[in-house]
């Protein structure tokens, strides 16, 4: 490793050191610049800060849907992507991942590690500037997340409009189709495995973004509103849900956004995200304010 890398290493161990009042886990030799795959990174013992501590706060807080917004280059993805290897079934042999950090300190925690149906999307991606293209990125991305699950077009646990439904989601499908589609593949999901379903949306808020900067947000937020009512306040197969975004939101009794929008434009999103009674997430376990 040179120098540069070392010390980069050696500065973010004592900056660790000097905002945790607990003993912070650094892993890993090699700084992995923009790599933001959890199982990556431990595969390839590169340079990992662990954060593991939040699969413990986010699991005890209890809440069903949680938001975590924070700055860009925060560590949101990565988390994201920890959770994800921590929860879903597809690591369920791979504890080995969490192995020496503080998460797997507790046999509570090591019985929960992939034993979950885990949704992992991101909207990352969708910087489409006409609401139609981005409509249509968003149902491109639904399907790949259906294509994640492939065993679910052969499995005949299904009833026959599910399995017609299933044939539906395609990125040629409707609008009503793509706003029911988590929902209906947490209910398939559940069905398969008897067990609810974790979803996890990173960068929720990037194409809402977009379509205030290029005029297309009314249409567009009622578009959006509609998905995530399906998907985080009627879907009955959910266990839990983390959203992340860079929007900063201020935790008032009605999640406050006009320092970023209109008076018009805030009601608009309040009425997203207001009704999927969201716990507000700080990220880092520093003294910085998690409004902020």
């Amino acid at each position: 490793m040179n120098s540069t890398g070392k010390r980069i290493i050696e500065e973010t161990r004592m900056n660790c050191e000097s905002q945790t009042t607990e003993e912070t886990v650094i892993t890993g030799n090699a700084v992995s610049i923009g790599n933001q795959g959890f199982d990556n990174i431990r595969k390839n013992n590169s340079f990992y800060v662990d954060k593991t501590a939040l699969v413990k706060e986010w699991w005890e807080s209890g809440d069903t849907v949680t938001l975590i917004t924070r700055p860009r280059r925060f560590g949101k993805t990565l988390n994201m992507s920890m959770l994800n290897c921590f929860f879903s079934m597809k690591y369920e042999d791979r504890g080995d991942l969490f192995e020496g950090l503080s998460v797997w300190q507790e046999e509570k925690y090591r019985k929960l590690q992939g034993t979950y149906p885990v949704i992992s999307i991101s909207f990352a991606d969708v910087k489409q500037t006409n609401y139609k293209d981005a409509v249509q990125k968003i149902k491109n991305i639904i399907a790949e997340a259906y294509a994640d699950f492939p065993f679910l077009y052969e499995w005949e646990g299904l009833l026959e409009n599910q399995k017609q439904q299933l044939k539906m989601v395609t990125g040629g499908m409707d609008d009503v189709t793509a706003q029911d589609a988590l929902k209906n593949l947490s209910c398939y999901l559940n069905r398969y495995y008897g067990q609810k379903v974790l979803v996890l949306l990173d960068e929720y808020d990037t194409p809402m973004q977009e379509a205030y900067i290029h005029g297309y947000w009314e249409e567009f937020t009622a578009f959006v509103r509609c998905l995530f009512n399906s998907t985080f306040k009627t879907n009955p197969y959910l266990e839990r849900a983390m959203m992340t975004g860079i929007t900063r939101l201020i935790a008032t009794d009605a999640l406050t956004m006009r320092n970023c929008f209109t008076a018009s434009e805030y009601e608009s999103l309040v009425i997203i995200i207001k009704p999927i009674a969201i716990s507000i997430h700080i990220l880092f376990t520093t003294s910085r304010d998690p409004r902020g």
